[in-house]
């Protein structure tokens, strides 16, 4: 798959487009789903220009795991939960709707997950939200 310079993410990354951002470091970017599948439903991706997981340098891959471990722990700490799920689409057949890697990061299970991009989030919320998560990055639970 060729990627497009162009697509969302890669806007959001350039700041070109808003985000609800939680996390930012040289390599990854952590930001609110404005159309959750749950509350607290969390993108995390790369800033390199990939597709696919197996498009990913190992440099990239070491540093958005890092990142998913980071605001992972925080955002269970955020909303309360003792879990969190972690998913990922290679490829539109596998269901990926952004030609740019990213992983879902959701407080709790699967199985209470909504329907992919089917209702916005009051933006109020979304910010309250990204705020605690925020706080807890910053102040982790020992």
């Amino acid at each position: 798959m060729n990627y497009d310079a162009n697509n969302i993410f890669a806007r959001i990354i350039r700041g070109e487009l808003p985000a609800i951002k939680v996390y930012e470091d040289d390599f990854t970017l952590a930001f609110m789903d404005i159309m959750p599948q749950m509350p607290g439903h969390l993108l995390v991706l790369p800033k390199v220009p990939a597709v696919t997981l197996y498009q990913l340098p190992d440099d990239a891959a070491t540093a958005v795991l890092q990142t998913l471990k980071k605001v992972g722990k925080a955002l269970e700490q955020a909303m309360g939960v003792d879990g969190s799920s972690v998913f990922q689409h290679n490829g539109s057949y596998a269901g990926q709707t952004v030609p740019h890697l990213h992983f879902h990061l959701v407080p709790g299970p699967l199985k209470a997950l909504k329907a992919h991009a089917s209702e916005k989030m009051d933006s109020d919320q979304l910010d309250a939200i990204a705020e605690r998560i925020r706080r807890a990055i910053a102040n982790p639970a020992v």
